[in-house]
């Protein structure tokens, strides 16, 4: 039996850059699933993604997936694509171990927090404050070279990943510190600036908005003190001091201090990215 690709219409040019299609799976032109891929312009422009991948119950186990996941990257790779990514929620097992079985790295995840009422308490003399204008200033030309390096370390060209900090920050702050949704801050212990932080106002679960934290570190010298936790729960302060009681996040799978922390708060994921090189 002959597995393919058949598309189910034109091919799509989307307001962000990116084309996309959908293809009913056939086997031997009997339909028996659906699978849509893009390209991903705000990542790189040579990446493309597997946006949902759909077998009819009848006809898994049978290597269908498979077959129809190969046949997608190659059309990513007809439209000049070098790497493809998939976003996987932990619980999807089968999707999990099909791509793993077809050589997907986990990259990152997205997790997410349901918060209480009550804020949590900062440990005693901890707080939180907003940024100066001095310190944005120094805080924004650190960021985008930080988050440039961050996606360089894995394999964007270097221009790309610069490209892409630079549009992303100038998208997610127009006016400075007084863009709206967003705040920006620095964690004092003691008098002395230990951390920053930055959330912002986003949708972080389909349909639903919450706090996002696009940016948090401590400084170096001031590490291995709590300093990381302490922002955490600053972050939650800042969201429900907005009236949001979701607070979500992005971290990089290697982060694994950053994993653990977040885990041990409360945090759960949500997606799992993982990528592709296409040879």
């Amino acid at each position: 039996m002959t597995t393919t690709l058949r598309p189910t219409g034109p091919l799509q040019r989307e307001a962000d850059g990116a084309r996309s299609r959908s293809y009913e799976v056939c086997v031997n032109s009997r339909p028996v699933g659906t699978i849509e891929i893009a390209t991903f312009p705000a990542l790189s422009a040579t990446a493309g993604t597997i946006r949902s991948l759909r077998i009819d119950e009848a006809d898994r186990r049978r290597g269908r997936g498979t077959v129809a996941a190969l046949a997608a990257e190659e059309v990513l790779r007809g439209w000049g694509c070098t790497q493809v990514l998939v976003s996987v929620p932990p619980e999807a097992t089968a999707a999990t171990r099909l791509a793993t079985a077809l050589g997907y790295t986990e990259r990152s995840r997205n997790m997410l927090k349901e918060l209480s009422e009550e804020p949590p308490a900062l440990p005693a003399q901890v707080e939180g404050r907003p940024m100066t204008e001095a310190e944005f200033g120094r805080w924004l030309a650190t960021a985008v070279e930080t988050y440039a390096r961050s996606w360089i370390d894995r394999g964007v060209p270097a221009d790309e990943a610069r490209a892409k900090s630079a549009a992303e920050h100038r998208r997610g702050l127009p006016d400075g510190l007084a863009s709206p949704g967003t705040w920006l801050g620095v964690l004092v212990h003691d008098g002395v600036a230990v951390g920053h932080l930055f959330v912002g106002r986003r949708e972080v679960r389909p349909g639903e908005l919450g706090a996002y934290v696009y940016d948090v570190e401590v400084a170096e010298g001031q590490r291995g003190h709590g300093h990381g936790r302490s922002l955490m729960l600053l972050a939650e302060r800042v969201a429900l001091d907005a009236g949001l009681r979701l607070l979500g996040l992005h971290v990089f799978a290697d982060n694994a201090p950053a994993v653990r922390l977040y885990e041990s708060l409360g945090y759960g994921t949500t997606d799992v990215n993982s990528f592709k090189q296409l040879l």
